[in-house]
C-alpha cells in the first residue's frame, strides 16, 4: 500500500502516527472519513451561499435593470475573470447548443472560488453596498464574511485535493462553516448542523 498510494503521500500520516506503516494507514483512512464528513457540510453551505447571492442579484438586476439574469451583466460591474468564467459555464451548460441555458444552471456550473470573490474589496461600492449587503443579515462586515468564506473555499480545495486534513483546525472550520450559514439563514444552519458527522468523526481518531 506504501507504494500505490506513494511514500511521499503516506509521510505526513506515518510522522503523526508515530507507529509504523498500519498506524499510518489506520490515520489516512481516518483522515479520508473526517474529509468526507466535512466536505458534506461544506457542500450544503457553498449551495446555501450560492442560491442566496443568486436570489439577490436576480431581484437586484430585475428592479434596476429589468433583466433578471444578472450573470449577463446589464450594468457591466463584473471583473473581467467573472465575466470570463460567466461564459465559460454558459458554454458548458450550452454544450454547443445541445441544451437550453437557465439561471440554476448557470448557478451549478460557477465555482465556490466564484462565489468568494463576489464578496472581495473590488465589489464593495458596487454589488455588496447595493445588494449583496443584504444576503447576510446576520453579519453586516463584508471583510468578515469573505475571510470566513475563503477559510471554507481553502478547505474545500484541500479536500477535493485529497490533502491531509487531519493537521488541520477541522472543528474551527466547522465552527465557521455552521457560522457563515447562521449570516444567512439560522433555521438552514440548524438543519446543517443536525446533519454534519464532523464532531462524531473526530472523537474516533485513532
Amino acid at each position: 500500500m506504501t507504494d500505490r498510494l506513494s511514500p511521499e503521500r503516506l509521510t505526513p500520516y506515518v510522522i503523526a502516527g508515530g507507529d509504523g506503516a498500519a498506524a499510518a494507514l489506520d490515520l489516512y483512512v481516518w483522515n479520508a472519513e473526517l474529509a468526507a464528513a466535512l466536505a458534506t457540510t461544506l457542500g450544503h453551505v457553498e449551495v446555501v451561499l450560492r442560491n442566496a447571492i443568486h436570489q439577490n442579484l436576480t431581484a437586484w438586476s430585475t428592479r434596476r435593470f429589468g433583466e433578471p439574469r444578472w450573470y449577463r451583466d446589464a450594468g457591466h460591474l463584473l471583473h473581467s475573470r467573472h465575466a470570463d468564467a460567466i461564459r465559460v459555464a454558459q458554454l458548458r451548460v450550452s454544450q454547443h447548443g445541445r441544451r437550453t441555458e437557465t439561471p440554476g444552471r448557470i448557478v451549478a456550473e460557477l465555482s465556490f472560488g466564484f462565489w468568494r470573490f463576489l464578496l472581495t474589496s473590488h465589489y464593495d461600492t458596487t454589488l455588496w453596498r447595493q445588494t449583496l449587503h443584504q444576503v447576510f443579515p446576520g453579519q453586516r462586515r463584508r471583510r468578515v464574511i469573505h475571510d470566513a468564506v475563503e477559510v471554507l473555499h481553502l478547505a474545500r480545495n484541500r479536500i477535493a485535493h485529497y490533502e491531509p486534513m487531519f493537521n488541520r483546525p477541522i472543528a474551527d472550520i466547522q465552527a465557521i462553516a455552521l457560522e457563515v450559514t447562521d449570516w444567512i439563514c439560522p433555521v438552514t444552519r440548524a438543519w446543517i448542523e443536525r446533519q454534519c458527522r464532523t464532531a462524531a468523526v473526530l472523537r474516533d481518531r485513532p
